[in-house]
């Protein structure tokens, strides 16, 4: 589905509009008509935007269908055998997390959850933490911010990492 900006969504963006964050701002400049849906959410997976963030701007009249009528979002989870998330599933096997549970939530979606609260965490060490900081900033991964996730753990303690341990195996 392609998404165009509105003219109140226009100015929202002139206006710095409130209702959006800086995240949805970097994904609301993406729909310029041309771009499907799923594009914009593939280019800004890394930033956490997801089909809700995009159902959040539609619903606020900052985005519309390009060729106009209603916008129809597929629902998240469908439940008739073999539709997305049985494919996803299929596709990513079930993955033990360190503490012997299996995880089936996909790698990318585990990275997608994990990368904001690595990179804030490591953020939060200052000086001390910059090369970690950077290691977690140049992981393109699940599997690398994996690796790193024993580094981080000692950097910041066991309370501080619990919440990054979550996203990554949880």
């Amino acid at each position: 589905m392609v998404l165009v900006k509105t003219q109140a969504g226009q100015d929202a963006l002139k206006d710095r509009h409130a209702g959006l964050s800086s995240r949805q701002r970097s994904a609301f400049i993406l729909f310029d008509g041309k771009r499907t849906m799923g594009e914009v959410l593939a280019a800004t997976a890394a930033m956490g935007i997801t089909q809700e963030d995009v159902q959040a701007m539609v619903a606020q009249g900052l985005l519309a269908p390009a060729g106009g009528g209603s916008v129809a979002f597929p629902a998240a989870a469908p439940s008739a055998p073999g539709g997305e998330a049985a494919a996803a599933d299929q596709a990513q096997p079930a993955q033990a997390s360190p503490s012997g549970q299996e995880t089936h939530r996909p790698s990318q979606q585990r990275y997608k959850d994990a990368y904001p609260v690595a990179t804030a965490l490591t953020a939060s060490l200052g000086l001390r933490g910059f090369r970690l900081n950077l290691a977690v900033e140049s992981a393109s991964s699940f599997e690398d911010l994996a690796a790193l996730a024993p580094k981080i753990k000692e950097a910041v303690g066991e309370a501080k990492y619990e919440p990054l341990r979550k996203a990554l195996f949880g």
